[in-house]
């Protein structure tokens, strides 16, 4: 009995994951095993499939609903959910869905552009910045592998110096016939054996083992921009891989792109919300009462801070020009500082015969009605 791996597991995500988040790991896996990329590798192919069948399910808000409720039980007699009985062939349609947004590679990496001419695979990897780094823009290394044209065949696959034969397959057609509906009609296909090249090589490469492809590891300079979200992609143009073999031999064509997905790290003192940057600043009691002005840190320096007479607990003051540049205007957002009261733990003799003292005098109520403390709060962050 065949035991299938949880589709959650398989793309190594949470099970609250988003469309995008399903997206994402789908590209990935499927970039690292496509079988383009791992000739004659078995175990490869099978992580392909399982990765392709996890994301048929999951991509899909009815199957996915069934599986969350049934397990693969709830999927049996629905087309794409046994990896096991995938051809590698079938599930190209749906690879080409996920890569045709970046940039137009189809079928497997063989597709080509406008025009007709034959186009590579896009790649993707990831760096990591600060918030000082999204305040000032960066530059970062990238060390990512690719496939490329093997320079001792020139892509050819075969050993330098000896032809390749013709294919016995379609005879050096490049195409086969197969027949349909019991005979009734036949189809003209890509021929199977030689990728419709018309000829395979005998004698193989010693370097690319006959593929005609060799993986080399590129370091490239990638400029962060100011102002950059988590998860947002630069993408380098012609910095992916060249078109497959059976569609270019020796790579002429376009080539795929990178992707370069920025990953943002949180910040041991701000919070980000879009443009602004959020800071809690403890106030003690008096300084809230009487007013006074304090020196807080931002991303850059130390300001100062007037917090007047009579501050709230929960108070939200600005610092304009404060937070992060905008990516697309270049115009900074605000510091958001939300006052917090410090109440003392422990107090000497003195503070609190005086502190018994103020409160004979006081006559504020302290309970609050009406809207809760934290909807109040809400609304003045955001405005509303």
């Amino acid at each position: 009995m065949s035991t299938t791996r949880c589709y959650y597991e398989t793309l190594s995500i949470e099970k609250n994951a988003s469309g995008d988040e399903i997206k994402r790991s789908y590209r990935r896996l499927a970039m690292k095993y496509h079988p383009d990329r791992n000739p004659d590798d078995p175990e490869a192919e099978t992580r392909f499939k399982e990765a392709t069948s996890a994301y048929e399910v999951l991509s899909d808000p009815e199957k996915r609903s069934q599986y969350d409720q049934y397990g693969h039980a709830g999927l049996r007699g629905t087309p794409g959910h046994d990896f096991n009985r995938m051809n590698v062939e079938d599930i190209f349609s749906m690879f080409n869905d996920i890569f045709g947004g970046m940039g137009g590679a189809t079928q497997g990496g063989r597709g080509r552009s406008r025009g007709g001419v034959s186009r590579g695979y896009d790649l993707e990897t990831e760096v990591a910045v600060t918030l000082e780094e999204v305040l000032e823009g960066a530059t970062r290394e990238v060390d990512f592998k690719r496939l490329d044209v093997c320079e001792t065949c020139s892509g050819t696959g075969g050993k330098p110096g000896v032809e390749p034969s013709r294919c016995p397959t379609c005879d050096g057609n490049g195409q086969v016939q197969q027949a349909g509906f019991g005979g009734m009609f036949r189809m003209v296909t890509v021929c199977p054996n030689c990728h419709g090249r018309g000829k395979i090589v005998i004698e193989k490469c010693a370097d690319c083992r006959g593929a005609g492809r060799v993986s080399l590891s590129r370091t490239l300079e990638v400029q962060i921009p100011k102002g950059i979200r988590d998860g947002q992609v630069i993408r380098v143009q012609g910095e992916g891989e060249p078109p497959a073999p059976e569609k270019s031999p020796d790579g002429t064509g376009i080539r795929g792109d990178l992707h370069v997905v920025v990953r943002v790290h949180e910040h041991e003192r701000f919070e980000r919300d879009g443009d602004e940057i959020i800071w809690v600043q403890p106030v003690a009691f008096a300084q809230a009462a009487l007013g006074c002005t304090i020196q807080i840190r931002t991303l850059e320096d130390e300001v100062p801070l007037v917090i007047p007479a009579g501050t709230q607990h929960g108070a939200v003051l600005r610092v304009g020009d404060a937070g992060l540049p905008n990516l697309r205007t270049g115009r900074r957002g605000e510091l958001v500082i939300i006052i917090q009261l410090v109440v003392p733990t422990k107090l000497d003799e003195q503070q609190r015969r005086l502190l018994e003292e103020y409160a004979e005098l006081e006559e504020i109520p302290v309970t609050e009605t009406g809207r809760g403390f934290w909807s109040k709060l809400k609304d003045k962050v955001t405005g509303g």
